[in-house]
């Protein structure tokens, strides 16, 4: 619900402040006096074209600021967030405009785009006046409208929920699959590292072993020289060592018969002597056994290249590629345990569209037999809006959009398969046409105003704005207008600019515009009726300039007769309720 509209330097409106209140909300004046630039003020918050030339002349720029309640209104609060902006129980909307025509626009005090403020109105606000139609004109949400009527709410909650686990179930089976598909991938690829792997079989330690041998293989000649000098000095020579040091052990044992003290000496001696011998001994098997063999020296160097190649390529160490072999065993034992759930997944996104689709069959059905209902209810409503010729069908068709869920021949989506629209044929023997493109402002707004009464309590929008609802009709026609938007305004806001005194009759909250002269400039300006002011503006309303005794009659008779005898307190509700803050204009 819109509770204030503050407008600065827009227009010919210098400044103003207008506080709504709910129900039925009338503004009148004088031809002239600017009362459908409230509606401009007001398309330009909700996200319209700015232009330069709404920038009040002499001003650097123009404002506009609405404070809309949004405590019972779910949807309006979740597109806050789809905004990225914290969910409130109000929404406060500026717009302003440079005089060169820059825009800018902030939602809850955060720049917002024109685009965001659009869709963000969608459900706050409906305009109808001779250019400007919103939501019933936009066939989008025609479909809405008709399930409303036909009562299908639970089935439509159902068939979004359906809807959902289908897709659910879908993206989990696509998901199992491109699993699969990727599985076999690497199932493949697996196979082939391993088989790379096993191919060359290496063994713990390997690196190190073939390090020795090839060193061996390379320097034999060299090592050869040295173990066998070595062997002879220490074993095999005329002068050894293990010689030399037994006829030592014999002396000293002789000394040791002597002195005791000597015979540990002897025994060490002894046996480093029997060391040294087994050394020269290993030493000349060792010399015995190294021969040049170029032939093993290439294969044992081959098998380092290859081992180290390996190496590399599954992470830098024979180590790293032995681990690799145990993971990958363990991986592949795993990926074929999986098989079988891409087809269980399958098998139950199946199941889930076929549930979705048996739901839609049958909303599709309950909406095909509603849509002559609707039809016939709101044509009914506009002959007694005066356009007794006129007459509307609700189309129910099917489309099919490639590159989307398809059964039976057409789209399927989250409502179902249908695509609705309201046609309209305002003269006898025209075919209908879509209601979005009916020319005619006054015929429009009517039009509209039958559907919106028809389908009141269905409406997903807040605040409903007629201008031009009047146009072209009077007396009891005009009447049954007023009496229309009253009962619309039991279930909506509703705002109402109008020339005519049996409407003005029903409004709840009743505003005056006016056009003055200050200091040689024209401004416009608007404000609540008090109760005496309203009976006024409604006997100037029906007797025009000279007011007298049996104008003012009149017009209360009017007053008690559109009221039942009471009198309604223009201006209470929407007068009194308090302002917030967020709404202050920014002053700089």
């Amino acid at each position: 619900m819109l509770t204030h509209l503050r407008v600065r330097h827009f227009a010919i409106i210098d400044q103003l402040e207008v506080g709504f209140g709910p129900g039925l909300n009338v503004v009148t004046g004088e031809t002239g006096a600017g009362k459908s630039i409230l509606v401009s003020a007001l398309q330009l918050v909700l996200g319209a074209k700015a232009r330069p030339e709404m920038v009040r002349t002499g001003a650097e720029r123009a404002e506009v600021e609405a404070l809309f309640d949004i405590r019972e209104d779910a949807a309006a609060r979740a597109r806050l967030s789809a905004m990225g902006l914290e969910e409130d129980e109000e929404i406060v909307v500026r717009r302003v405009v440079e005089a060169e025509g820059r825009t800018r626009a902030y939602v809850n005090g955060k720049l917002a785009t024109a685009s965001q403020l659009a869709e963000l109105a969608s459900g706050l606000v409906d305009i109808s006046s001779q250019h400007q139609h919103h939501t019933l004109a936009d066939c989008s949400t025609h479909l809405g409208f008709l399930d409303g009527f036909a009562g299908l709410g639970r089935e439509r909650a159902e068939l979004a929920e359906k809807w959902r686990a289908y897709q659910a179930a879908k993206a989990a089976a696509d998901d199992a699959e491109a699993a699969a598909r990727a599985r076999v991938d690497r199932e493949d690829l697996l196979r082939f590292q391993l088989s790379e792997v096993e191919k060359l079989a290496p063994r713990p330690g390997e690196e190190e072993e073939l390090v020795e041998a090839i060193g061996r293989l390379r320097h034999g000649a060299s090592l050869a020289g040295l173990t066998a000098r070595a062997e002879e000095e220490l074993y095999s020579g005329e002068a050894d060592l293990v010689g030399q040091l037994g006829r030592l052990v014999t002396e000293l044992e002789g000394a040791a018969r002597i002195d005791a003290a000597l015979e540990a000496l002897v025994r060490q001696l002894d046996g480093a002597r029997a060391e040294v011998e087994d050394v020269g001994r290993e030493l000349g098997r060792y010399t015995r056994g190294l021969r040049a063999d170029p032939e093993r020296l290439a294969e044992l160097e081959e098998r380092q290249h290859q081992l180290k190649r390996l190496a590399r390529k599954f992470g830098g160490t024979l180590a790293d590629a032995l681990a690799f072999r145990l993971q990958a065993n363990a991986e592949l034992a795993a990926l074929g345990g999986a098989e079988g759930r891409a087809e269980e997944l399958r098998r139950a996104a199946d199941a889930a569209l076929a549930a979705v689709t048996d739901l839609a069959r049958v909303v599709s059905a309950r909406r095909r037999a509603e849509a002559a209902r609707l039809g016939a209810a709101i044509t009914d409503e506009l002959a007694s809006l005066g356009m007794g010729e006129a007459r509307v069908e609700v189309e129910v068709a099917r489309e099919e959009r490639p590159g989307e869920v398809v059964v039976d021949g057409a789209r399927l989506g989250a409502t179902g398969f249908d695509r609705v629209e309201f046609l309209i044929a305002t003269n006898r023997g025209e075919a209908p046409r879509p209601l979005r493109k009916v020319a005619s402002g006054g015929e429009l707004s009517r039009a509209l105003l039958a559907l919106k009464r028809t389908l009141a309590a269905q409406g997903p929008v807040g605040l409903y704005v007629f201008d031009e609802v009047d146009t072209g009709v009077g007396g009891a026609v005009a009447e049954v207008i007023g009496r229309k938007l009253h009962e619309v305004s039991r279930h909506h806001q509703v705002l109402c600019i109008t020339h005519l005194a049996q409407i003005a009759v029903y409004a709840d909250t009743h505003f005056q515009v006016r056009k003055e002269v200050v200091d040689d400039r024209t401004r416009s300006a608007v404000r609540p009726l008090s109760a005496a002011e309203r009976d006024e503006e409604i006997a100037r309303m029906v007797g025009g300039i000279h007011v007298g005794e049996a104008t003012r009659r009149a017009a209360m008779e009017m007053i008690r007769a559109a009221r039942g005898g009471d009198r309604a307190v223009p201006g209470g509700e929407g007068a009194r309720r308090s302002r917030r803050r967020e709404v202050a204009m920014d002053e700089r």
